[in-house]
């Protein structure tokens, strides 16, 4: 709905509004006369003719007033050149525009793909709310004032802003795929990585479609497992829990055909996002924790390490490496990981810490050690999740 006003009306805070503001009038009608048959279409009219409203009241330019009859009219926008009418990927291309900084980038993002909370996004980059705000009214100043246009970009624009796209799919996603997350956020990822991943081919000159593929199937093969990650009662289980019955098998096929395609150029089988796609592939085709091949993890997570050397990837790879070669291997790699400062008081940093403690045997410590990660959890699912882990380690 954001993203077809923006498209229509060229104004990002009058989208906004009028959506906030359509949700808002919802929540007070609907309790009492019920829901719509069609929500979706109910809510886009109450935010077109709050913008009507807006615009007939600010008497704008001659560019808006033809913009307000196309909205009077309730006509569709002219489709974007190249046939490709799809708001949400457009705005993606728009927020990922090089013009602006990356971490404005993200932020945008986060805020008008995602819908997460200014005082949110403040607390993620570790700064105040009224800084945050004015680094999002500023983005969206200066793609107004650059002329940045609302549209998939072509030629050679299109590589040049590609990865930052893929990034923000991928944050896309992990906001979905999170614990207290909402599994519509990875739906979406999916869908606009099957647009984009369907888009690319058709362009000339034809960009680079790997990168694309090898987040796809990672997408696939972390998703498959969405109805398995949660018992009956909501609690979150362990890969080691979890009903392998209830995994996505055709998602899962989905992926390895990517893979196995991705196998046939050697250029591109150890990309990032390639990487991660067979680290998650060798999780999802294993009947069981101990059946799966964490040799091979390990060595992926080495490749990854050796591209992107993350705090959070050098957690992995200890993980990794401590069960493909034992905890105490693990828990001096988790130790090097943890030099730097940078996994201070993260829960999962503690989480693996106290996983890989108690398959070295201190169970009493490893108990310690998951009740601090609960403390610092992020979610009471994730909470729950690693007091039960201390209750089972407990003397």
């Amino acid at each position: 709905m954001v993203g077809a006003l923006i498209r229509i009306t060229g104004d990002w805070d009058l989208a906004e509004d009028c959506a906030q503001e359509a949700l808002a009038t919802a929540l007070q009608r609907w309790p009492s006369a019920g829901v719509p048959d069609n929500p979706a279409a109910w809510l886009m009219t109450a935010a077109r003719n709050r913008a009507i409203d807006v615009l007939r009241r600010a008497t704008v330019e001659r560019t808006k007033l033809r913009e307000l009859a196309v909205l009077e009219r309730g006509d569709p926008a002219p489709p974007e050149p190249g046939g490709f009418p799809d708001d949400r990927l457009r705005l993606i291309f728009t927020c990922c525009h090089p013009a602006l900084p990356l971490e404005a980038r993200v932020a945008l993002t986060l805020r008008t793909i995602c819908g997460v909370r200014t005082a949110d996004i403040a607390r993620a980059f570790l700064v105040g709310e009224a800084t945050m705000t004015r680094r999002l009214t500023r983005a969206k100043t200066k793609i107004a004032q650059a002329g940045i246009p609302y549209r998939v970009p072509e030629g050679p624009a299109l590589p040049e802003r590609l990865p930052g796209v893929l990034g923000v799919l991928y944050l896309l996603f992990t906001t979905g795929y999170n614990a207290d997350g909402s599994p519509a956020f990875a739906d979406e990822a999916i869908r606009l990585a099957r647009l984009l991943a369907d888009l690319l081919p058709t362009l000339r000159p034809r960009p680079d479609s790997s990168e694309i593929s090898g987040l796809l199937a990672l997408f696939l093969f972390q998703h498959s497992r969405r109805d398995a990650r949660r018992d009956d009662d909501g609690r979150l289980r362990t890969l080691e829990q979890q009903d392998r019955s209830r995994w996505d098998r055709a998602a899962i096929a989905e992926g390895v055909a990517i893979l196995a395609a991705l196998d046939a150029d050697p250029a591109h089988r150890n990309d990032p996002y390639a990487l991660q796609a067979r680290i998650a592939a060798c999780h999802a085709t294993a009947d069981s924790v101990a059946a799966t091949d964490w040799p091979r993890i390990a060595h992926c997570y080495d490749e990854l390490w050796l591209r992107q050397p993350t705090p959070v990837i050098a957690l992995n790879r200890a993980v990794a490496h401590g069960y493909a070669h034992g905890p105490r291997a693990g828990l001096a790699l988790l130790a090097e990981a943890r030099s730097g400062g940078a996994l201070d008081d993260y829960p999962l940093a503690l989480a693996a810490e106290a996983d890989l403690t108690s398959r070295a045997g201190d169970r009493e410590r490893a108990a310690d050690l998951f009740r601090r990660a609960a403390d610092l959890a992020h979610s009471p699912a994730e909470r729950d999740a690693l007091l039960e882990r201390a209750a089972e380690n407990a003397p």
